[in-house]
Parts: structure tokens; C-alpha cells; sequence
């Protein structure tokens, strides 16, 4: 069976900063305009127009282009991200703890999705900057956004059973539309198209007050806005009918009915975001294994994964889509929250300036997410990804992005967080070998007499779990040493060669 984890889901060092106010303020749009959202595609090309030359040299040299600087706070921003998912990933059954909540409430797990849509945002305000051509922009975004989508149904939608099972293949009648990387495409899409199409309305700079950075990129924040209102109306207005599943088990299936019949409902059962999933893709196409079955309410092993209890309620074993629609379209406020981070770093020059708008934000984000849970106005939620839960995550990324900020390009402490950039830089090559278990199962398919006898079950079981006499602490090693440290010596490797996987 599939490990349901497994689907669920830049600046400078020494004395002075790694981006000048005249690299970010290039006199010549970049040609890679758009910025790959996992990947590598965070850095701005600067380029020398014949303007600058001597006039001597106008005719010699038309166009001269500078070696091209990347954001290292933003690669190390990705890179943590992508450790934290494997480390949710591999370990979070080991520590349930750090796995993904049950429902309400927040985990470490439950912060990797948003860190990814706030690294979207602002690396799409670095890439989209100035954009000479718009069609040729547009054609870009679409086609990036098609390649996430490919990508996510092919490592997500079941017909990879990395990286235990090592065959492969998915019946189209059961086939997962959604997943991370479709969220992201989603989410990426709608902010950077937002971006370009509002490119001449963009300020050269800002006027006087501490929210003009807001008025200026009003049409992004209307936007955010807009798919805001649909996700609340729509949570709180759609009525949830009673519905039933199926649910096979050695050839034999039995129906199960949930009875709802209610309005702006929070429970797993009966909300309006599992509701709309039902409705546009079909029951069959919902991921089957959602982390609700390890409520109190479905097993006593709460919150651990466990045998459900005998009088478990019937949706302990229903689908429900935990990267679907509706909660996707609240997902995109996450990006524009991205991407004014990203417009404050194009047009705030001082370290001071930045820090006061990035942090006092966070803050405020976080204040109304706490006062939103705790009043039991709308719960932290990542299976809803309500609004407290967009406000929490979005504040918590915009005080680590800060921190960052301070330690890497501030104080000048890059050499620790190299191996995070290497990651950044390689982030999809690292999101499919490493998250996805690709490599793993790759190796897996070398083994001796049974397929469990591999080299990785071998390395995992006598080098870490025999070695320390706790599979918990040997599982927690062999993710932090086999898997987070190896693909960062590779990512570090390549990075060294120049070698980068793009989409």
C-alpha cells in the first residue's frame, strides 16, 4: 500500500549585500521571465544596453550581459522547504507529532504547502519585474503551468507507486486530479498572470506612507481578495447534502452513507470544500488515505495512524481531497501574500525599510489567524486551508523569509545554509527523488530473492534502526543522514557543475 505521506502533499555573504540596488533594478527586462516555482529559475539577468558603452565601443559591442546573480535567501527559503517535506514525509510516521494534523490545528507538516506558495509569489515578483514582451510572458506562464500540471498527475495521481511498490500504472476511473503540484500550478498561474497583465500599471516608484507599497499593486491584493470572497461565500453559504462511498476490501465493496444536510460546517464529514470536490471531479478521483482517520474520533492510536475504532464514525473511511479545488482558490491568497514580499525586496533599498514591512506584516497576519482559532470563528485548518490557516502560515513564512534575510545577507552567514541553497537551486530534482521516493524506488528495484531485501530497507534497518535500538531514532537518522544530507552533497555537486533541473 502507498505511505499516505508520500501523496499528501537571495543575498549576499561576507561584507557586502549579493543584490545591489542596480541589480534590482536592471536596465533591461530579463528574457526568463518566468520564475519556476520549485525550481531553480529565482535570478535575474542583468544585461548592459549599447548606451552604456563608449562610443567607440557601440559598434564592437552591441550588448554585453553581466554573469547573472541569484537570490540565495530565496533558495534557501526553498530549500528548507523541500527538507521539511521529506523530513514530514519519511519521519512524520515515526513522529506523529510532526506529521500532518488530523484536522484542526497546525504541524510542522503543516507549513510546507504554504511555504511553497509564498516562495511562488515571491519569486514571480523577482522574475516579472520588467516584462518587455507580455504575449511572449503569458506563453511562458501557460507553459510552465502545463508542465507542473503533467508532472503533478504523473507523481501523484497514482500511476507512480514509488517507492515500495515497484510496479506502476493507474486505472482511469480512479486517477488523483489534484495534488501539490497542481495546486501550485494553480496558484502560480493566477498570481503571475495578475503580474503581467497589470505590467503598465506598476509604479517606478512609491509614493510617501507606509502603505503605498499596498495601493501600488492594488490589482494583485484585488485579486487575492476576489479568491478569497469566492472560497468564504462558498464555505459558508453551499449546502452539503448527505452523501455515500464505496469502500472495497478483497474483492468485496460495501456503501456507506454520511448524513449532512447543513450549512458552513468545519468537520471533516460535512464541509463545503469536500463537498465541491465531489461534485466537479467525482468521489472515485479523491485522495483515498486523508489524515482525518487518525481523529480520536476514528482510532484510539490518535494521533498516529491505527486500526479504526468499532464505533467509528462512517467517514473515517471516506476520500477526501486535501490539495482540492475550493481550497486551492483560498491557496492563491498565499501567493499574493508571496508576492508583496517580493515587491517590498524590488522596492524597499534599506535592510531596515524591508525588515519593518515584511515583519510588522507577519505579525498582524499571525494575530488575526490566533484570534480567528481561538475564538472558534474560523480553525487553523490545512485540509480546509481556511483563512486563519492562509493568515498563520503566511506570517510564519514572512518571519522565517526575515530571518533569513537577517542571517544571510545582513550578517553575511551564508556558509551554513549553502547545503539549503544547493537544495533550492535543485529544488524539483530533489521534490521527485527524493519527496516523491523516485530514486528509492529506483534502487529498490535491485534487490536479492524478495523485493524486500533491497539495499535500502538493508542501510535503514542495520545501519540506523539495529545501531541506535529504536526504529523511531533510527528512522529519524536515516532520513536526516541517507536522504536530507545525500541530496544535498548531490544538489551541491551539480550545483558545482552546473547542472540544474528546470521546468
Amino acid at each position: 500500500m502507498e505511505d499516505p505521506r508520500k501523496l499528501e502533499e537571495g543575498f549576499g555573504n561576507g561584507s557586502k549585500p549579493a543584490i545591489k540596488d542596480e541589480d534590482c533594478q536592471g536596465k533591461k527586462a530579463t528574457e526568463n521571465i518566468v520564475h519556476d516555482a520549485i525550481s531553480k529559475e529565482n535570478e535575474q539577468k542583468i544585461s548592459i544596453t549599447t548606451s552604456d558603452l563608449p562610443e567607440e565601443r557601440r559598434e564592437e559591442e552591441p550588448l554585453i550581459k553581466q554573469k547573472t546573480k541569484r537570490v540565495a535567501t530565496l533558495d534557501a527559503f526553498r530549500g528548507l522547504t523541500i527538507v521539511l517535506m521529506v523530513l514530514v514525509d519519511d519521519a512524520g510516521g515515526a513522529y506523529p507529532r510532526i506529521d500532518h494534523s488530523p484536522w484542526n490545528g497546525c504541524t510542522l507538516a503543516d507549513f510546507v504547502m504554504p511555504f511553497f506558495l509564498f516562495i511562488v509569489g515571491v519569486a514571480i515578483a523577482l522574475a516579472l519585474k520588467k516584462i518587455p514582451k507580455v504575449e511572449y510572458a503569458i506563453r511562458k506562464i501557460t507553459l510552465r503551468t502545463l508542465k507542473l500540471l503533467f508532472w503533478g498527475i504523473l507523481l501523484q495521481g497514482g500511476y507512480s507507486h514509488a517507492p515500495d511498490d515497484l510496479s506502476y500504472g493507474v486505472d482511469m476511473k480512479k486517477i488523483r486530479w489534484c495534488g501539490i503540484l497542481q495546486r501550485i500550478a494553480l496558484v502560480y498561474f493566477v498570481v503571475a498572470m495578475i503580474e503581467t497583465l497589470t505590467t503598465k500599471l506598476r509604479p517606478s516608484s512609491l509614493s510617501p506612507g507606509h502603505f503605498s507599497i499596498f495601493t501600488a499593486y492594488k490589482w494583485q491584493w484585488i485579486g487575492g481578495f476576489a479568491a478569497l470572497l469566492i472560497y468564504m461565500v462558498t464555505t459558508f453559504s453551499l449546502y452539503v447534502p448527505d452523501w455515500s462511498f464505496m469502500v472495497y476490501d478483497d474483492h468485496k465493496h460495501e456503501r456507506y452513507t454520511v448524513k449532512c444536510g447543513m450549512r458552513g460546517h468545519f468537520g471533516p464529514a460535512c464541509n463545503a470544500v469536500g463537498y465541491v470536490d465531489r461534485q466537479v471531479w467525482g468521489i472515485n478521483h479523491l485522495y483515498n488515505q486523508p489524515v482525518w482517520a487518525r481523529l480520536r474520533a476514528c482510532t484510539l492510536s490518535s494521533p498516529a495512524s491505527g486500526p479504526l475504532r468499532e464505533d467509528a464514525p462512517t467517514w473515517c473511511q471516506a476520500p477526501f481531497e486535501p490539495e482540492g479545488l475550493l481550497s486551492s482558490i483560498s491557496a492563491i491568497v498565499s501567493g499574493t501574500i508571496g508576492i508583496h514580499y517580493g515587491h517590498v525586496l524590488i522596492h524597499f533599498k534599506g535592510h531596515a525599510e524591508r525588515l519593518k514591512q515584511w515583519v510588522s506584516m507577519a505579525l498582524v497576519l499571525l494575530i488575526v489567524a490566533l484570534i480567528l482559532h481561538f475564538t472558534d470563528a474560523i480553525p487553523i485548518n490545512k485540509q480546509l486551508y481556511s483563512f486563519s490557516y492562509v493568515c498563520f502560515t503566511a506570517g510564519a513564512a514572512g518571519i522565517v523569509f526575515s530571518g533569513f534575510y537577517i542571517l544571510i545577507d545582513v550578517w553575511g552567514m551564508r556558509t551554513p545554509f549553502l547545503f539549503l541553497e544547493w537544495i533550492g537551486m535543485n529544488a524539483m530534482l530533489v521534490f521527485v527523488m527524493a519527496a516523491q521516493g523516485i530514486f528509492a524506488a529506483f534502487i529498490n528495484g535491485w534487490y536479492f530473492k524478495n523485493p524486500d531485501n533491497n539495499l535500502v530497507n538493508w542501510i535503514q534497518q542495520h545501519v540506523f534502526i539495529d545501531v541506535w535500538k529504536s526504529e523511531r531514532v533510527g528512522t529519524l537518522l536515516y532520513v536526516i543522514f541517507a536522504e536530507i544530507t545525500f541530496w544535498a552533497v548531490v544538489s551541491g555537486i551539480l550545483h558545482k557543475l552546473g547542472i540544474y533541473w528546470k521546468l
